[in-house]
């Protein structure tokens, strides 16, 4: 009895070999697959990645084994079998040949879903973007497409095939902005009142974007024997006690403030009072009200294809035309029903141009961290090799016996800010630690690199009274002129970029 069917499951098997053996099924689900990577799904697990479908048999082969639905990617691949698990971001971009912009939303009540979905059409239609495609999920929610096909094959010079997922978040996050304007001017008056038993979010909203703002308190801590101090971001009402580092005396509270963050834009009450009405009744969330998903947004994502049955419902994943979403309904996906359309609409070339250039122009105000995305040049230190390292950071390298925690606080802000990859950043504490006598604990190791990441990259500490004090200051000539580690390597690398030019010169020259 234990491995016995569920009826949803029996439901859907009694329908998948004759519904996914009708040639229009199998021919809209293939035409679609064409350069996406496609993965089974056997009622409840999913098959193995990566896969494709190459022929309209392979459908009905797979259905055979017991595959219930199709999923498939929104990017689109030179050839989908080569993807491999844990690929590099250069390698993906290489393997990548387009994306489409996927929209799911998926929401508990479908004439709200619906509202939805057309106020993201709405949105989509005022920025120039007309040829939309629109799919039934197959249970309560919709999928809507931007086909590649509409978006310029360049942005600032770089290739949009490589801007994926950063600016497909960019696109998603202004558009839900100004759907959730739209949607608001489309619900009922009594809209709230339905919802007042449901457990949702609720908070300060961040007047920029109008994302419920996330509440901390910014503590700092100081140690009077040591001279130490150190700030930290703590949930309210945190009654954690906390060690300065060097002496193990418990750190002395200084003092507190209470801050409002916005998770979207990164606007806070710290920084600017102004953008958060503190002292107002706190308000709902919509879209989370909703159980609205608007994001599909990450490599490899998979998503229902069109006409792929859905397991819970049995009902089919159709294509509709965007001005027929009100009038449908769920009994209108009856997989014995159904009628083909194409979900990739027909579009111009370069349609969405002018919504990508909207959303950026968005983002630079109400996402600072996506303006950083494509606009940030960090500083071009070409030789980032141990030789460039200051006296006092290649003594550090070597081991220590006391200070090793002001040492890994020195390194990982040193190594972060001349640019140092997280991987080899890792490896030269690693090796480092090797050499300590006694070595530092690797949990306390990967916390403090795990902090570090999760912040803006900081100087590591000014030169002599703190390399002194962990006995590692042994200044050369160089040293005389600057401040910080980091100007060292800076003014190391230009010190070669000249000797190598000078050398070519004098190359020439001779020749």
């Amino acid at each position: 009895m234990e491995n016995s069917p569920s009826i949803k499951e029996e439901r859907i098997r009694k329908i998948t070999n004759l519904y996914y053996s009708n040639p229009e099924i199998q021919k809209a689900i293939l035409n679609f697959a064409l350069n996406r990577e496609v993965c089974p799904r056997y009622f409840e697990g999913f098959g193995k990645r990566p896969d494709y479908l190459e022929y309209e048999s392979d459908i009905s082969g797979l259905v055979k084994k017991g595959a219930t639905s199709f999923h498939c990617s929104e990017e689109i691949w030179s050839n989908p079998l080569n993807i491999k698990t844990g690929m590099s971001e250069k390698e993906l971009n290489e393997l990548r040949t387009g994306w489409d912009l996927l929209i799911d939303i998926d929401c508990k009540w479908f004439d709200y879903s619906k509202l939805a979905a057309k106020s993201v059409i709405k949105v989509l239609e005022d920025n120039g973007v007309k040829n939309i495609g629109v799919k039934f999920s197959g249970s309560k929610g919709w999928h809507i497409i931007v086909p590649w096909k509409s978006f310029p094959k360049q942005i600032n010079s770089e290739d949009t095939k490589n801007l994926f997922p950063k600016l497909a978040r960019v696109l998603i996050n202004y558009l839900r902005f100004y759907a959730e304007k739209e949607l608001k001017q489309n619900l009922p008056e009594d809209f709230l009142e339905q919802f007042k038993s449901v457990n949702i979010r609720r908070g300060i909203k961040c007047r920029e974007c109008q994302e419920i703002a996330s509440e901390y308190e910014l503590v700092e801590f100081f140690c009077d024997k040591c001279n130490l101090g150190e700030q930290r971001k703590l949930p309210i009402n945190n009654t954690i006690e906390f060690k300065c580092p060097v002496c193990k005396n418990k750190f002395i509270k200084k003092k507190s403030l209470q801050v409002y963050e916005c998770p979207k834009c990164k606007q806070n009450s710290k920084d600017n009072s102004s953008n958060f009405l503190i002292h107002q009744q706190p308000e709902e969330d919509l879209f989370e009200l909703m159980g609205l998903d608007l994001i599909l947004v990450s490599p490899r994502h998979l998503f229902r294809m069109p006409y792929s049955l859905h397991e819970k419902t049995a009902l089919a994943s159709v294509v509709i035309d965007k001005n027929k979403i009100s009038e449908f309904q769920p009994k209108d996906a009856d997989p014995l029903k159904v009628k083909i359309k194409n979900f990739t609409p027909e579009c111009n070339e370069g349609e969405a141009s002018r919504l990508i250039l909207q959303a950026l122009d968005w983002s630079r105000e109400h996402a600072p961290e996506e303006k950083k995305t494509f606009e940030y040049k960090p500083i071009n230190i070409t030789d980032r090799s141990e030789k460039t390292f200051p006296p006092c950071i290649q003594r550090i390298l070597l081991g220590v016996k006391d200070g090793k925690k002001r040492s890994i606080f020195a390194l990982i802000n040193f190594l972060r800010s001349i640019g140092t990859e997280k991987d080899e950043m890792e490896r030269i504490i690693y090796t480092w630690n090797e050499k300590n006598e006694p070595k530092l604990p690797m949990g306390y190791i990967n916390s403090q690199i795990s902090w570090a990441l999760k912040r803006k990259p900081l100087m590591p500490p000014n030169c002599k009274e703190f390399y002194q004090g962990v006995g590692v200051c042994v200044a050369d000539e160089l040293c005389s002129k600057i401040k910080n580690p980091v100007n060292y390597v800076v003014r190391k690398n230009f010190q070669l970029d000249k000797s190598q030019s000078k050398k070519k010169d004098n190359f020439k020259n001779n020749n």
